[in-house]
């Protein structure tokens, strides 16, 4: 069995996150330009590479689905809305308890809180909206509205 091991020169200052943002962006960029009519046929702008939770965006034929990663909570912690068209996923993690004991030494577990929204178009349908959460994925599925076609009427001439 062979074993790997990689070596960094990078400075312990560097932010992993810092230096990934800006091919994010870029490769949001390439895929807006790609698909430049998604956004606006479906009204969900999934190309937003800074956001958290990161999802990912599925378009089946008969509804949209959205798969977010958010470890560490529960699903008393999520929350899902719909409110104006807009669906927004917010979360709290405000339960991580001190050992009041012990000499703090490094505190990387942060108390914290996201929101993300997503703009739904016209073509979806926000007040069926389902989800479930299971070992930190969120699965959130929204339908389609099927389009409504022009309405004809006859005007009686009198």
């Amino acid at each position: 069995m062979t074993k790997v091991a990689f070596h960094t020169n990078l400075p312990a200052f560097f932010n992993r996150d810092e230096f990934l943002t800006p091919f994010d962006r870029l490769f949001d960029k390439v895929m807006e330009n790609q698909f430049p009519n998604f956004t606006e046929e479906f009204g969900v702008k999934c190309f937003e590479g800074g956001a958290y939770p990161k999802v990912n965006v599925y378009e089946y034929e008969d509804k949209i689905g959205i798969v977010a990663e958010i470890p560490g909570l529960s699903k008393k912690q999520v929350n899902i809305e719909v409110e104006d068209n807009v669906l927004t996923i917010s979360g709290d993690k405000h339960n991580i308890a001190d050992d009041n004991t012990a000499k703090i030494i490094r505190r990387e577990l942060k108390h914290s809180s996201f929101k993300r929204s997503f703009q739904l178009g016209d073509q979806l349908d926000g007040d069926s909206v389902s989800a479930k959460f299971e070992d930190g994925i969120l699965s959130i599925s929204i339908p389609k509205t099927e389009p409504e076609l022009p309405r004809k009427k006859f005007v009686k001439i009198s």
